[in-house]
């Protein structure tokens, strides 16, 4: 059965989408079945691996307002062992017309637990903000990722995402539980960066990946190729830190299951 992965932080810019894109990309070199859900209405993540989001028919945002099955809106094949569940501008709408259905924040579990055994992986790029989109993410998902970027405000906003993760455990979700954190943008030129890691570190009970993201501009030059960085360039410290990454979470994976 395949782990479901939410990549969950409010505040925008910290390298949420980047992630979402390149520990999916890493995870089906590592020849692991792997479906991309973009739960974003800007749909950088569908972008992002090439495809012309604002030419697709059958998206989330179809999916959501029950108009086709999961099976009818993922596009297969991307990658070898990489799938996506696209997205586009129009699932800004969803929230507003899915008021008044019955167990709206469920629309994308149910839909999941159709194809989520075919799959080692799936990876769910949330929006930057904590609504409905993201709460359906929370409630599919057996763990939430959280990028933080290594800058002066890090800490700002995780409380509220902790709250959140702990509410949708709380009265949705009960299986929900926190992946743990990594480290985006890392400047090793600057103090900063180090005193955000060992700040989180010191004060946030929680899992941290070993693996930290650097700022690279490769990484940044990737998405708008429509490639991840393991193929846009593959000996980058990007790509290198990326695969890192999936190897540490396919470990961590490994040891619960233990």
């Amino acid at each position: 059965m395949g782990r479901i992965i939410a990549i969950a932080n409010q505040k925008g810019g910290v390298g949420k989408t980047t992630t979402a894109i390149n520990l999916s990309a890493a995870l089906a070199e590592l020849e692991k079945k792997v479906l991309v859900i973009d739960v974003d209405p800007q749909g950088n993540t569908t972008s992002g691996f090439g495809l012309d989001k604002n030419e697709l028919d059958k998206t989330i945002y179809e999916l959501m307002l029950g108009e086709y099955e999961i099976e009818d809106c993922i596009i297969n094949d991307v990658l070898d062992n990489l799938s996506i569940l696209p997205s586009n501008v129009e699932l800004a709408a969803a929230e507003i017309e899915l008021i008044g259905i019955d167990e709206k924040e469920y629309i994308l579990k149910k839909e999941v637990s159709k194809v989520r055994d075919e799959y080692d992986f799936v990876i769910i790029d949330c929006p930057p903000s904590l609504n409905m989109l993201t709460v359906n993410a929370m409630t599919t998902a057996d763990t939430v990722l959280v990028p933080i970027q290594c800058e002066y405000y890090a800490l700002e906003g995780l409380s509220q995402l902790l709250h959140t993760v702990d509410l949708v455990k709380e009265r949705l979700n009960p299986a929900l539980e926190m992946e743990g954190v990594v480290f985006t943008m890392y400047d090793a030129r600057t103090n900063l960066s180090l005193q955000v890691v060992e700040n989180v570190k010191n004060n946030l009970n929680q899992t941290i990946y070993k693996t930290i993201i650097p700022r690279n501009v490769r990484l940044a030059e990737a998405p708008s190729h429509g490639l991840p960085i393991n193929i846009y360039d593959p000996k980058s410290a990007g790509a290198e830190s990326y695969q890192l990454l999936a190897e540490e979470v396919i470990h961590r994976g490994e040891e619960i299951e233990d």
